[in-house]
């Protein structure tokens, strides 16, 4: 056999080598996309154990300094202040967002802005429930306010 020969048999051999590696190295990318999810958090993050600071009965002031500056404030029977945030991830980088976590938090106050009650607003089972008080809002001014909210956090 001469060297040329030899050549054309060793490369016939390493085809099937070259297209595994390939194969490999495609299916080493995928996973390494996919190992890459992305979370996003918009909005306001809530401070572990903030609501816990802010008794009924609170002055306005109080819950500023707890809570911040509020993401909207209403006005129904009393002053609302409203802090809005929204969780969503992505497996991929550049896929569409999917929203995992839609949450309204409200803080009511009565006439003399002292807190009155509090809310944690998110959606179980596609309607508003409030996770504090573990109800789900009836039409009223309240809803009319709130589902506006969650359409407008909302993206999909």
């Amino acid at each position: 056999m001469t060297i040329s020969s030899h050549t054309g048999v060793l490369a016939q051999r390493l085809r099937p080598v070259r297209r595994l590696r390939g194969a490999l190295a495609a299916v080493v990318v995928c996973l390494s996309l996919g190992a890459c999810a992305e979370q996003f958090q918009k909005g306001y993050i809530l401070p572990i154990g903030a609501l816990e600071q802010i008794p009924i009965g609170a002055s306005q002031d109080q819950v500023l300094i707890v809570m911040g500056t509020p993401s909207t404030v209403a006005t129904l029977s009393g002053e609302v202040f409203y802090y809005i945030s929204q969780r969503a991830e992505r497996p991929v980088a550049f896929m569409r967002q999917t929203v995992t976590d839609q949450r309204v938090i409200a803080i009511y106050f009565d006439k003399n802005r002292r807190v009155e009650r509090l809310a944690n607003y998110g959606l179980q089972d596609g309607k508003i429930f409030d996770f504090i008080s573990r109800t789900t809002p009836t039409s009223g001014q309240e809803m009319s306010y709130l589902t506006p909210l969650f359409k407008l956090i909302s993206f999909r």
